[in-house]
């Protein structure tokens, strides 16, 4: 313990590193108010800048995109009825119509301070909650961990809108992407059509600018002389003692529900801010003013969202399970860096993983001072035309997927790629769920390789190990549960 607070306190003794993320969390709020880029879209685009650096610098420069996007996308939510991130869209819900009787400012500040607080509240549960997990994980073997997996894969019904089956398929199509190249065991080509550039499979990181950014960037072209109506606003204002005592409850509430949210395989911040809003309007004692300018109804969902970011890394770093379309992408800036995620991380890297929970917690505090003073001119972006702001997205994309391995094959699967996340959107189907698919499938057939190995090609041994049949349990209820539900009830979907 006293190393892993000797770890998070060599933070704020490191000049580079608190310079590097001041600037990270800027540019994590500038990519947030944007409108369509968001905290996975700026994490892929920064991905492969970040291959250069040493793994730690590496690790924070995404996690701290990941914390400050989450939060700046109320900005935009607030004063211009946009959410700057998917995570952000129930702020709208009463943020625009407490901007639109005159108190953007007060919105604003209620915002800052219900995601500052969820913020520190999940990294400090990370802090707490991923040794003892990772102690947990020891005992995990190829059978738990192939269960567990398929328990993440199961998660991807409800990861994102579009409908679980559509999830589902797009899960599906990912795992299916990561049999791409040669096998492991037997050296069997698959689906490689003759191009051995593909022999190890295909490279995540372009996989994942096509499928976040360059997908975007061709949704968002149908946007692109679209006119925004802004709401003008004086000084962010910190809310008042009597705000204090209507929004006290709220707060807590959510970032326990954000931060149990995130720590569920799959799930993210989204999902955290939808059930915050609902539950703070369930638990209010005013729920007629919901939906016309709500204090609560924005510290609920604000608080949920930001505190789902540090509840998602702790299945990320402890089990490989991405906790969200962000973690998908520091996953791999984790295993790019050769910081395998499990249990052994929190054994041999103690420094690295408490400089990474630190570098979030300064993160946090940061983007507290930037969105009660700078939230106007932050606003300002979002006024930056898209025929400016998507070409250089498009050029970043280029770049970053060609300076990878210096291989044109990885500008094509980005254009290739962008492309399928497009008509994927546009036929309602999400692209996280994709991203999660690629990074579990490797997981799947590796585990159930060695799995039958154990048990000498008697699967059904798997689901006697009892770890393992609770998560294949808790799998088919993810699946199964709702229409069980309504079975038992008798209620229609």
């Amino acid at each position: 313990m006293s190393e892993a607070l000797q770890a998070m306190g060599s933070v704020v003794l490191d000049p580079y590193l608190i310079g590097l993320i001041f600037i990270t969390t800027v540019l994590g709020v500038i990519i947030g108010v944007l409108p369509g880029l968001g905290a996975t879209t700026g994490a892929a685009l920064l991905l492969p800048f970040t291959l250069t650096m040493e793994p730690v610098h590496a690790i924070t420069v995404l996690a701290t995109i990941y914390v400050s996007a989450t939060f700046a996308g109320s900005i935009t939510a607030i004063l211009i009825n946009t959410p700057g991130t998917a995570a952000a869209a129930a702020t709208t819900f009463d943020g625009y119509p407490l901007a639109q009787r005159g108190e953007a400012g007060r919105a604003l500040g209620v915002a800052v301070v219900a995601s500052t607080i969820g913020g520190i509240f999940s990294v400090l549960v990370l802090c707490v909650a991923a040794p003892m997990l990772a102690r947990v994980a020891y005992e995990f073997r190829p059978p738990e961990y192939f269960a567990l997996t398929l328990f993440g894969l199961s998660m991807l019904a409800s990861i994102s809108a579009g409908g679980a089956v559509k999830n589902l398929i797009g899960g599906i199509f990912g795992v299916w992407l990561a049999t791409i190249g040669a096998e492991k065991t037997t050296s069997i080509e698959r689906f490689m059509f003759g191009n051995y550039e593909l022999y190890e499979g295909l490279s995540f990181v372009p996989v994942m600018i096509g499928l976040f950014a360059m997908s975007e960037l061709l949704v968002q072209s149908k946007l692109a002389n679209k006119v925004v109506e802004t709401v003008a606003m004086q000084a962010v204002k910190l809310p008042t003692k009597e705000d204090y005592k209507r929004i006290w409850k709220t707060i807590l509430r959510s970032c326990g529900i954000g931060t149990f949210i995130g720590v569920l395989p799959a799930e993210g911040a989204t999902v955290a801010s939808m059930i915050g809003y609902s539950e703070a309007r369930r638990w209010s004692k005013n729920k007629d003013e919901f939906g016309k300018g709500s204090i609560e109804g924005i510290a609920g969902a604000e608080s949920a969202n930001n505190a789902a970011t540090g509840g998602a890394m702790v299945p990320t770093m402890v089990l490989g399970i991405p906790g969200s379309g962000t973690t998908a992408i520091i996953l791999v800036g984790l295993m790019v860096h050769g910081l395998r995620p499990g249990p052994y991380l929190f054994t041999e890297q103690v420094g690295t993983v408490y400089q990474i929970f630190g570098a979030m917690l300064l993160a946090n505090i940061m983007f507290l001072g930037m969105g009660l003073y700078a939230a106007k001119f932050f606003a300002r972006i979002s006024l930056v035309p898209m025929s400016i702001l998507w070409p250089v997205v498009f050029a970043l994309s280029v770049i970053g997927a060609y300076a990878l391995s210096s291989s044109l094959l990885d500008v094509w699967i980005v254009l290739i790629f962008g492309v399928i996340g497009f008509f994927a959107r546009r036929h309602g189907f999400a692209v996280a769920p994709i991203a999660v698919g690629l990074i579990l499938g490797e997981m799947v057939e590796t585990n159930l390789q060695n799995s039958l190995k154990m048990f000498e090609g008697e699967w059904w041994q798997i689901a006697m190990q009892p770890l393992a049949a609770l998560f294949l349990v808790l799998a088919v209820l993810g699946l199964c549960g709702p229409m069980l539900f309504r079975l038992i009830t008798g209620k229609k979907g």
